[in-house]
């Protein structure tokens, strides 16, 4: 890591928009303000005792939403941006752009406002991007298809650290930590994905392939998954599609990925293994008190 003295340890763009996602959550599933209030306040148990930097970026959300962060981050180290009703692609962009920009933390993050997070675990996440300094990228979710799925197949590296194994993924969503150094070096990539899907949110599945070099350059799995696995196969093609300069002529980036979980997508289907994450999600709602709410 750089020598350069930081402000912070950790900088994070958060995306929040008020409508509930096209997948059901197992809890709040009618009510977005209080989806995104259990996710925020886990997030800041989470980040434990860090010095953190937060943008957070309000996808047309009315004041209420405002006042989740501004009640648990200090002004000096919160800045509200507000964006009037956009595609969600346009604020990915600008998440990456902020944090690329930024010069209070070399870590950083990209946060989605549907995920759910263990106390005073982020710390770890921390400690294994400086304790690896080949690590680019890592996530906080172990997502299920890590395990279960033939996509994920692939020959990994696996790392014991602070109780949790770190293993070498193909994959993650558009939540995940980032040296501000790899994100510049991807700067290209984004840039050309957001301008071809035309400010909408960009495959994610793809952008990784890409990025990480694993499955595209191997004709046998394209061909056998097009048949019962149409996604896998069209992320290889669009990778090579938009992708083609990153994974010809770049350096392969590596993202890391713990088990168990540090945090979990909260969708019916997504949720992270091996832990009992309703019992989680149960507990922090008694124990917390909601802020005021406006009509």
């Amino acid at each position: 890591m750089s020598n350069k003295q930081f402000s912070y340890d950790l900088a994070v763009a958060y995306r929040i928009y008020p409508k509930v996602s096209a997948n059901p959550p197992p809890i709040f599933a009618e009510d977005k303000f209080k989806l995104a209030e259990l996710c925020v306040k886990s997030f800041k148990k989470s980040l434990g005792n860090l010095r953190v930097k937060i943008w957070v970026l309000l996808n047309n959300c009315p004041p209420e939403y405002e006042t989740l962060f501004t009640q648990l981050w200090p002004a000096d180290d919160l800045v509200l941006v507000r964006y009037p009703g956009v595609d969600g692609g346009t604020t990915l962009h600008e998440q990456q752009r902020l944090l690329m920009e930024q010069t209070d933390a070399e870590i950083v993050y990209l946060a989605e406002d549907d995920y759910f997070y263990l106390p005073d675990q982020f710390q770890l996440l921390i400690d294994f991007m400086k304790q690896n300094p080949d690590a680019d990228f890592a996530t906080p979710y172990d997502c299920l298809d890590l395990h279960v799925t033939d996509l994920h197949k692939c020959i990994d590296e696996i790392r014991p650290q602070g109780g949790k194994h770190w293993r070498s993924s193909l994959s993650t969503t558009h939540t995940f930590l980032a040296r501000r150094t790899a994100l510049i070096e991807c700067r290209p990539l984004f840039d050309r994905l957001f301008h071809a899907f035309s400010g909408r949110v960009s495959p994610d599945l793809a952008m990784w392939m890409a990025m990480t070099k694993k499955r595209v350059f191997n004709p046998v799995k394209f061909v056998a998954w097009l048949a019962r696995h149409r996604y896998w196969s069209a992320s290889i093609f669009l990778a090579w599609v938009y992708c083609w300069r990153q994974i010809l002529f770049a350096r392969r980036f590596t993202l890391w990925t713990p088990t168990p979980s540090i945090a979990t997508h909260v969708d019916c289907k997504l949720e992270a293994p091996g832990i009992d994450w309703r019992q989680k999600y149960r507990a922090s709602v008694e124990t917390e008190t909601s802020p005021a709410r406006s009509d």
